[in-house]
């Protein structure tokens, strides 16, 4: 199973509307980078990740799922290059995890979030996510 992290502006999609979606889920969508697009299209059914609060907040605060892998994104011009997923909210994490706690937290240092913070759609190893986990209360 891979990890990622997912950033969302919690004004535009918040973990509290994640988790009213239920099992269901919601559409991962508008992700208009490569590199983000490469990462959807390398999700499976299972991976589980991070949701993250960008600009407000700038915290990690719970664990989605994959439920969908990647298809064609209906947001994007038809024909397009663009992907999204679906993700289910699994659990809050018990305590917040912030930006900042996270960049000093020397075991942390390569993370994409600290070293590509602008990439919306990130990996993360099986180490960092132990990690989170640990400073989140999991």
């Amino acid at each position: 199973m891979a990890h990622w992290l997912y950033k969302s502006e919690p004004d535009v999609w918040s973990w509290q509307q994640q988790v009213d979606a239920g099992a269901k889920g919601m559409y991962w969508n508008g992700v208009r980078n490569h590199s983000a697009k490469l990462n959807l299209m390398a999700m499976k059914k299972g991976d589980r990740g991070f949701f993250y609060h960008s600009n407000e907040g700038k915290e990690i605060v719970g664990i989605v799922e994959v439920i969908r892998e990647a298809y064609p994104d209906h947001t994007a011009e038809p024909g397009s290059p663009w992907v999204m997923v679906d993700i289910k909210a699994v659990k809050p994490l018990k305590r917040p995890v912030t930006l900042a706690q996270v960049k000093a937290e020397p075991r942390l240092a390569k993370m994409a979030l600290v070293t590509s913070m602008r990439l919306s759609v990130q990996p993360v190893t099986d180490a960092e996510w132990a990690v989170v986990l640990e400073m989140g209360g999991m």
